[in-house]
C-alpha cells in the first residue's frame, strides 16, 4: 500500500481492465491504496485472484475479454452488484502483436490486436459511460493509449494503428459525454517495464531517445492514470497525457550533439 495515501479516490467505484499484470495491477494497487473500491478485469484468472486476496474486500475480480461485448456487459454488472456503482473506468487491456516490419508483416495479429486495444476501449467506454449516465453523478473514463499511438514509427503496425485509434477515440468521446460530466482522458506511456515491452532490451532505447535518463514503471502510469480519475483532474477532459520520460518532446541533448555536424571550426555543438 502506499503510505503517503490522501484518500483522492474515496468512496468511489472503479473498473481496470487489464488490471492483473503491468500498469493495471499498478493503477489496481494504487486505487485502492487511495480509497477505492476496484474491479479488477482480465482474462488472466490466477493473477487476479491472487491480487484481490491480497488487497481484501477492497477489490473483487471479474474474467473478462474486453473485446467482447456480452463479456463487458457483464464486467459492468458484476461491478455494480459488488460495489454499488461505476465512478471511474480505466480501460486499460491491450495486446502488441508481432514486432515486424510492414513489408515482411502478416498481418494475422490485426483483429486480435485492434479487438483488445481499441474495441476493448470503446466498448468499455460505453457501457459504463450508461451506467454513469443512469447515476446521474458524471465520472470518470481513463484510457491506455501510447506513445506509439501520437508519433510515427517503424514496425508493430497493428499496435500502431489501434493505439492512435484510442487517442482520437479518447478526444472525441470528451465532447460526446461532457454534457454528462464524464470526464474522458487518457495516458500514453512508453518505455514502461512492463511483459509487451520485455521482448526488448529498453536500455538502449533509453539512453538513445528519452531526454530522462530513467526508465518509467507502471507505477509511473498508474500515477498518471490517478490523477486524471480523480477530482484533482475536474476540468480536465479530451486529455492524452505522455508518460514517456520527455521521448515525444524531442531525443537527448547528448543524442543531438552526436549527430550534428559541425560546419566550420568556430562552430560550437549543443
Amino acid at each position: 500500500m502506499n503510505e503517503h495515501a490522501s484518500g483522492e479516490l474515496a468512496g468511489k467505484a472503479a473498473i481496470v481492465t487489464g488490471g492483473a499484470n503491468g500498469i493495471g495491477r499498478a493503477a489496481v494497487e494504487l486505487f485502492v491504496a487511495e480509497g477505492a473500491n476496484v474491479v479488477i478485469a482480465d482474462l488472466d484468472e490466477d493473477s487476479g485472484r491472487e491480487l484481490v486476496s491480497l488487497l481484501g474486500g477492497a477489490a473483487s475480480f471479474c474474467r473478462t475479454d474486453v473485446g467482447n461485448r456480452a463479456s463487458i456487459d457483464a464486467l459492468i454488472d458484476h461491478a455494480v452488484a459488488r460495489f454499488g456503482a461505476v465512478d471511474v473506468m480505466y480501460n486499460n487491456a491491450g495486446v502488441s502483436g508481432v514486432p515486424r516490419r510492414f513489408l515482411k508483416d502478416t498481418l494475422a495479429d490485426f483483429e486480435q490486436v485492434v479487438s483488445v486495444s481499441l474495441l476493448g476501449a470503446m466498448l468499455g467506454s460505453q457501457a459504463a459511460a450508461r451506467q454513469m449516465v443512469a447515476q446521474g453523478t458524471g465520472g470518470a473514463i481513463v484510457n491506455t493509449a501510447s506513445l506509439a499511438g501520437i508519433t510515427p514509427g517503424a514496425g508493430v503496425m497493428s499496435y500502431r494503428v489501434a493505439k492512435a485509434g484510442v487517442v482520437h477515440f479518447t478526444r472525441c468521446l470528451a465532447l460526446e459525454l461532457a454534457e454528462h460530466r464524464i470526464r474522458v482522458n487518457a495516458v500514453a506511456p512508453a518505455n514502461i517495464a512492463t511483459a509487451i515491452n520485455a521482448q526488448f532490451d529498453m536500455t538502449r532505447t533509453i539512453e538513445m531517445t528519452q531526454p530522462l535518463p530513467t526508465a518509467g514503471t507502471p507505477a509511473d502510469a498508474a500515477q498518471a492514470a490517478l490523477f486524471l480519475a480523480s477530482d484533482r483532474a475536474a476540468q480536465v477532459t479530451g486529455l492524452v497525457l505522455p508518460v514517456d520520460g520527455g521521448t515525444s518532446v524531442g531525443i537527448p541533448v547528448a543524442r543531438m550533439a552526436e549527430i550534428m555536424t559541425v560546419r566550420n571550426a568556430g562552430a560550437t555543438t549543443p
